[in-house]
């Protein structure tokens, strides 16, 4: 029933930005922890960033202060605005919903999830 659709990814160089876009369907983003995770190949899933119905944000320490998520609650969509790409973010990037107002950060703490978006930096 929940649906997510990511969008925004690319080939970028290092330093460079990208901003993601999950369209979700099937739950209100507002409601509910509302994260991204990637994964890189033949590594394991890791949360980048979530946020909950009251707006408080967790980034993953990798960030650094580089990426920001937020939400439309008018379109029901989250973001991830990705600023200083370096060649290690390069990954598969899920948008992932759990159907909680607690966050957490883990891969099974999430129910559903998206196809992925592809996210490649070159340095």
């Amino acid at each position: 029933q929940v649906r997510l659709v990511e969008s925004g990814g690319g080939s970028v160089q290092a330093g460079g930005s990208l901003r993601l876009s999950c369209s979700v369907s099937g739950t209100t983003v507002a409601d509910y922890c509302m994260g991204w995770f990637r994964q890189a190949p033949r590594k394991e899933r890791e949360a980048v960033a979530t946020i909950n119905g009251k707006r408080n944000r967790y980034y993953t320490a990798f960030v650094d202060g580089r990426f920001t998520i937020s939400r439309d609650s008018a379109k029901n969509m989250i973001f991830l605005q990705m600023n200083n790409l370096k060649a290690e973010d390069t990954a598969m990037y899920y948008c992932a919903a759990r159907l909680s107002t607690w966050c957490r950060t883990g891969v099974t703490d999430f129910s559903d999830w998206g196809q992925g978006t592809q996210v490649t930096v070159s340095s």
